[in-house]
Formats: structure tokens, C-alpha cells, sequence
């Protein structure tokens, strides 16, 4: 998910997998800084052979504009639109500036591998202020388990570990199937980011840092931390056995002795964690802690039982863990947020992981997620064949947590643990029919969800709610996201027709049917990269870094409208009860994560308690009756499935 003009990023998805013996070229050794471009980071081929991958184009300047004063008209009245159309005249006309930035954008495009690349991390990431945790960084809820006791807990804690060092030898191996769309090749790069990737604090702008051939995760236990070797001198995975026995010792050691939340640090605002990261690093034993957990391959966090909050259940309740980790208090501490891929496992079954975002868009997580909980529930011990044994088992990292850091400590944890009580989490499963019914109605299950979510936004603010949704650029070289701006003249036409009473069903499916098509007419530009919001923001810092003043154009209101997203979505697909959370793009709005299966489907959703013009717990119930809503015009008027739904 992303702040559009703004960029910001938190949902939302080339290269060569890497081998355990080599880093990509441009890639620092473990435990080196590398740029924030993500054109040091792959090659663009995969184990197979080259990809064709193409360069990633750049939208012809007049077709986006038309694009852009479409999307607009849905939020404005007559005269606002008749506005913003001046405002792109004198931006694309004889002597407007529009000219000159495309033809700047245009020579970028043909001396990068991809002209947004580099800038989408920096903007979209690194430079962007506000707290990974709500902001950026999602939780994906697993189903839950069936483990009661803290030995139980561990053991799943070890065949958890044990899948994902799997996974990860798959992806050295060069193994992870190469994907496509349709018969394009898609890249696979930000598979080679999940593991040994942490992002590094700094002010104004982050940095990241690759560490591919870490040998070593993290386990976190009561905020205390532990550097626990993974691999034998024989380069082989340790046995599930031996990742238990060294749980256990955590465990019992750590148990009953809670540390300083010092993870709270990273959940903060990235300035204040920027400045709190130079106090803690200027000790020379805090600074070797802190290397080791930067470079690690995850983090691995068990954690204490979180309460459940009245009125919700043991869903709601992994969701604000994987979020927010209840607080300073509860496991906000127990985390290291900067980390790529933190595994969670809490008591009583509650499990999952939260990622930090700018390496991978949230599909690839979805594979690994897959990966791994075929793995726990196959039985199968793929990894555990009999090892020598580690020469040294779990080090505790230790950390001198002086005045001045206590004090930042503190900070840290009355803004985080306000935040946490300001973001309200929720989930709707849907399971009169799934992605199977709608596929039997000839239509788009994407389009018809974003159309659902659309409706049951109207349905309930009565207003046009402008509406993001993430389209992956992999099939480009480098490729990221493109906005999908699901709010449309037609949405907004079929919400109209279903709120009114008298209109007859064969209409209201005529107006569903053009709602979904132009949806679906969006998202073939989007992922092709002919959307409309990378090609403005491209155009932005091409001025900026140019020195030329930024355009007027920028500051129309009908385009700050059409930006202002209160529905932030995407589509996280997954063959489990799983499904991925994650906070609003606006104070005044929602975030939606859904997960289409064929007969059911999940839905991750989110609102700010304390914005008046949001109701989280209405939204939901507003989306399971336009879902159903749809569906009795479909049944009545639409395709006759064949067989028993």
C-alpha cells in the first residue's frame, strides 16, 4: 500500500536468486551498507537462464493527464474539474513545464535498468518519517495452532525456524519456481530480499543493509536477544531437534526475567529512532548487539500472552500483535522492527510474522507464508536429518542501557503505546462464497472485491472514497507497484444504482458489469506501468532534482482529492486461513488486505479509533451486506453456475 504524491508505503509487490556462495554483483558482504538504489540488488535473470525482462516505460505525458482528469471527476463538482483542467493545460501546453520534465524523465529512463526504482525506495521508504509499525510495516495472521503448553509453543517455534531455513535454501539453491503472467516472465529479485535484509535508521533517510549469507538468526524472549547459530561447519541446516533444545534454554533462562523494551526503539518515528540509534551504537558492546541482529537472517519473537480486548476474539488479537505487539508493556518490545522477516509465535496457538516493507511487496511474503505452513503441517522433517552437533549454541546480546537511553526508551514507548491504542484492527471472513462463485459469473474476483469494498464505502459514507490498490510492475526489470485508482465514475454509478430502491436488478447488474470492466481496463494499464500515480510522481523529482520550482499542477485541488486515499487495499493471496493487516493510508480512512479463496474469503481491516469520520465496525458490516447485496443480483439476473456453490 502507498501515499500516492505523498509516498508513502506499507502493503502493498527481477533478478537472479542468489547462491550461498555469492552476494549479487553491486551487493555488499555481510554486514555492509548498501545504497538505497534497488538496482545494486540482482541482475535481472533467474536459475533457469535470462529473463526478458523489458525496461519499465514511461506513460506518454497527454494519456496520463487524461487519466488523471478521469480518476478526479468522481470527487469534485463542475467547477473544481474545470479547474484542474486549466491546471493540466497550462502544465502539458506550448511552453508549460509539463514538456520539459517528460523529456527529462524520458533521457532518465534510457540510462537506469528503471527509471523508479532507486526513487520509489528512497521516497516511498527511506525517506519517509512515520513508524514502520501501522504506517508501513504489515502483519500476516496465521491460522492458528493447536499447541496449549510453552514446550508446545517452542516446539512450533522450531519446525517455524526450520521452514523458513528451508525456504531459504531453496532460494540459494536457485529452486523458487520462476513466476509468470500469462506468458511474461515476472522478476524475481525481492525473493532474494526476504532473508539477511535490515533497514538501517538514519535522519532524513534510511539506508538498507543485505547480509544474503547470514548464518545465524535472531530469538527474541522477554525482550532479552539471542544470536543462535543456524547452520554446521558443514554448510548444512542444524536439525529441528537442535533449534529446540536452544529454545528451551532461552526459554527457561529468560522466562521470568523481562529486559528494557529496547526493540521499542524501532517502532518509534523514524527521526526520534534516527537519534536514539546514535546514542545506543555509541557503546562499543551495544553496537556488536546491535550488528548481529541487523545481520541476521530473521528475527524469530516469542512472545508472552497478549490479552484479548473485550469483545473481540483470538484473531483481532494476533492482529494487533503482529502490528504493534500490544504496546511497550506487552511485546512491542520484544521485536525488531527494521528486520525484513520477524516470525512471531505467542501463546495459545496465536502465530504469524510481521515484515518490514521496502525489499518485497506483500505476494512474495505470500509464497513463503504458503511455503511455510505446508512445511509445519506436513509432518515432514526435511531439515532435520542428524547433524554434527554446533560448536557454540544461543549467545545473548548484551546491552548497557545507560540514563540517556532509558530516556529515549521511554519516549519511544509513550508514543508507540498511544499509537497502539489509536489503531483499531479487525477482520471480516466472508463465507457465503468465495473467488469460486464469482469466476462462475465470468468476472474478474479482484474487480469484483474492489467494486464490493467501493460499494460498501459509499453504502455507508455516502461520499466517493478515493481508493488504492497495489499493482505489481514485475514483469519490468526492477519492477515495484503501481496504483490502481479503484474509485471510478462507474463505481460510484453502480453504488448509486444499489442504494436505489426502485432500480430494477437487470440495471443494477448493468452497472456492476461497467463498474467491474473499468476497473479491470485500470489494472491492464497499471500493471503494464501506465497508471497514472508513478508517472506524476516521476515528473515531481524530475523537477526537484532538477531545480526547477514544482508545478502548480501539484497543489490543484481535484488532484489532492483524487490522492487522498481513504481505502487502502490489495489483494494477498494465500491457499490458508491466513490473511494480511495493516493501518490506513489516511487519518480519515481504511485499510483493507483480502484474501480470496474459492469458497470463503478474508479480510484484514483497519481504521483510527479516534477520527470521528470512520467507523471500523460499521465498515465491516457494510462490507459483508454489499457482498451479499451482490450476490442476490447475481443469482437473480446473472450467470446460472453450474452445481451447487
Amino acid at each position: 500500500m502507498t501515499r500516492l504524491i505523498q509516498s508513502r508505503t506499507v502493503a502493498s509487490p527481477l533478478g537472479r536468486v542468489i547462491t550461498s556462495s555469492s552476494a549479487p554483483p553491486g551487493v555488499a558482504a555481510a554486514g555492509k551498507m548498501c545504497p538505497t538504489s534497488q538496482q545494486n540488488y540482482g541482475t535481472g535473470t533467474n536459475p533457469a537462464g535470462p529473463l526478458a525482462l523489458q525496461r519499465q516505460p514511461v506513460p506518454k505525458l497527454a494519456d496520463t493527464m487524461q487519466k488523471l482528469l478521469r480518476s478526479i471527476e468522481p470527487h469534485v463538482d463542475a467547477d473544481t474539474l474545470a479547474g484542474t483542467k486549466r491546471a493540466v493545460e497550462t502544465f502539458t501546453g506550448s511552453g508549460g513545464i509539463g514538456q520539459k520534465l517528460q523529456a527529462l524523465l524520458e533521457q532518465r529512463a534510457t540510462q537506469k535498468d528503471n527509471w523508479l526504482a532507486d526513487w520509489w525506495l528512497r521516497c516511498a521508504y527511506m525517506e519517509y518519517r512515520d513508524p514502520v509499525i501501522v504506517y508501513s510495516s504489515p502483519g500476516l495472521v496465521f491460522p492458528r495452532a493447536s499447541y496449549k503448553t510453552l514446550d508446545e509453543q517452542l516446539l512450533y517455534a522450531a519446525k517455524m525456524v526450520s521452514a523458513a531455513l528451508a525456504y531459504k535454501m531453496l532460494i540459494d539453491g536457485g529452486k523458487i519456481k520462476p513466476e509468470m503472467m500469462g506468458k511474461v516472465p515476472l522478476d524475481m529479485s525481492q525473493y532474494e530480499k526476504i532473508f539477511g535484509t535490515c533497514r538501517i535508521p538514519g535522519k532524513e533517510r534510511d539506508s538498507v543493509q543485505y547480509n544474503p549469507r547470514s548464518r545465524h538468526i535472531v530469538v527474541a524472549c522477554n525482550n532479552h536477544y539471542y544470536r543462535l547459530p543456524v547452520f554446521t561447519s558443514g554448510g548444512g541446516i542444524v536439525s529441528e531437534g537442535q533449534i529446540l533444545a536452544e529454545l528451551k534454554k532461552i526459554a527457561i533462562k529468560e522466562g521470568n526475567s523481562r529486559a528494557a523494551p529496547l526493540g521499542i526503539l524501532t517502532a518509534n518515528h523514524r527521526d526520534s529512532w534516527a537519534r536514539a540509534y546514535e546514542t545506543l551504537v555509541e557503546d562499543s558492546t551495544n553496537r556488536s548487539s546491535v550488528q548481529s541482529i541487523q545481520q541476521a537472517l530473521f528475527v524469530l519473537s516469542i512472545d508472552c500472552e497478549l490479552p484479548q480486548k473485550q469483545g473481540t476474539d483470538h484473531i483481532v488479537t494476533a492482529s494487533d500483535l503482529l502490528i504493534h505487539g500490544g504496546g511497550s508493556t506487552a511485546n512491542g518490545g520484544n521485536r525488531w522492527y527494521d528486520k525484513t522477516i520477524q516470525l512471531v509465535v505467542a501463546p495459545n496457538g496465536i502465530n504469524g510474522l510481521t515484515y518490514e516493507h521496502s525489499p518485497a511487496e506483500g505476494q512474495p511474503i505470500a509464497v513463503m507464508t504458503d511455503f511455510l505452513l505446508e512445511y509445519i503441517n506436513s509432518g515432514k522433517c526435511l531439515n532435520t536429518m542428524d547433524q554434527a552437533e554446533l560448536k557454540e549454541g544461543a549467545i545473548k546480546l548484551d546491552f548497557n542501557v545507560t540514563p540517556a537511553l532509558q530516556s529515549e526508551i521511554g519516549q519511544a514507548a509513550g508514543y508507540v503505546d498511544k499509537l497502539a491504542a489509536d489503531i483499531q484492527m479487525d477482520y471480516l471472513h466472508f463465507t457465503d462464497y468465495g473467488k469460486g462463485f464469482i469466476k462462475t459469473q465470468r468476472m474478474s474476483p479482484d474487480s469484483y472485491i474492489q467494486m464490493a469494498i467501493q460499494y460498501a464505502f459509499y453504502r455507508l459514507h455516502h461520499v466517493p472514497g478515493a481508493h488504492y490498490e497495489s499493482a505489481q510492475n514485475r514483469m519490468y526489470l526492477h519492477g515495484r507497484t503501481e496504483t490502481i485508482r479503484s474509485c471510478s465514475v462507474e463505481s460510484i454509478a453502480f453504488a448509486r444504482a444499489m442504494l436505489e430502491p426502485k432500480r430494477d436488478g437487470r440495471s443494477k447488474l448493468e452497472a456492476m458489469k461497467a463498474a467491474i470492466n473499468a476497473h479491470k481496463a485500470y489494472v491492464s494499464m497499471a500493471i503494464q506501468g501506465y497508471g497514472v500515480d508513478r508517472h506524476l510522481l516521476g515528473l515531481k523529482l524530475t523537477a526537484k532534482e532538477n531545480g526547477l520550482t514544482l508545478p502548480e499542477l501539484y497543489s490543484d485541488q481535484g488532484l489532492q482529492k483524487s490522492a487522498h486515499m481513504r481505502l487502502s487495499t490489495s489483494q494477498v493471496a494465500s491457499r490458508y486461513d491466513a490473511f494480511m493487516c495493516y493501518g490506513p493510508l489516511t487519518e480519515d480512512g481504511y485499510g483493507c488486505c483480502y484474501n480470496p479463496k474459492e469458497d470463503d474469503m478474508w479480510f484484514g481491516v483497519s481504521a483510527f479509533r479516534s477520527n470521528k469520520d470512520t467507523d471500523l465496525s460499521r465498515f465491516r458490516v457494510s462490507l459483508q451486506e454489499a457482498l451479499r447485496e451482490m450476490y442476490e443480483v447475481l443469482v437473480v439476473y446473472g450467470e446460472k453456475p453450474k452445481g451447487k456453490l
